[in-house]
C-alpha cells in the first residue's frame, strides 16, 4: 500500500497551491499550516531546493471523530498535502495516505474515519 496518491498539475507552482487549497476546501478541508520547504532550508542551511510547499490540511469533523477514537492521534494530524516543482517544470501534487500512516496505531475504530478521509483525499487529488 503506498502512503500516498499523487497527480501532475499542468500550471505554475503557485496555481497549483491556489487548486489544491480550492479542492481541499470543496471536500471540507482548511488548510492550517503551510510550510515553505525551500524558504525554511535556504534561511536555517543556506541550500537552496526547489519549490517544495506542505500544506497541513484539516477536516474538523473527522479530526474530532478521530480524536474522540484515539486521544494521540493528534501526532498525526493535520493530513499533509505536498506541492512540488520537479526540476523540469512539473508540479506535482501528493496527499498522504491516511489508512497507511494509521496502520501504526492499533485501534480498529480509526479504520472507517481513515477510509474516509482517505477517500475525501484521493477526490481533491483526482480534482486537481
Amino acid at each position: 500500500m503506498s502512503y500516498y496518491v499523487s497527480t501532475t498539475f499542468k500550471g505554475s507552482f503557485d496555481e497549483a497551491i491556489a487548486k489544491t487549497t480550492e479542492e481541499l476546501k470543496k471536500e471540507g478541508f482548511g488548510v492550517l499550516t503551510e510550510i515553505d520547504v525551500k524558504e525554511t532550508l535556504k534561511k536555517k542551511l543556506d541550500v537552496d531546493f526547489k519549490k517544495y510547499k506542505i500544506l497541513g490540511a484539516c477536516n474538523p469533523g473527522f479530526a474530532h471523530k478521530a480524536l474522540q477514537a484515539e486521544d494521540k492521534i493528534g501526532t498525526m494530524l493535520p493530513c499533509n498535502v505536498i506541492v512540488e516543482e520537479h526540476d523540469d517544470g512539473t508540479v506535482e501534487i501528493s496527499a498522504v495516505n491516511p489508512i497507511a500512516s494509521m496502520q501504526a496505531v492499533e485501534n480498529s475504530n480509526l479504520g472507517n474515519i481513515a477510509g474516509e478521509v482517505k477517500s475525501k483525499l484521493e477526490k481533491v487529488i483526482q480534482a486537481i
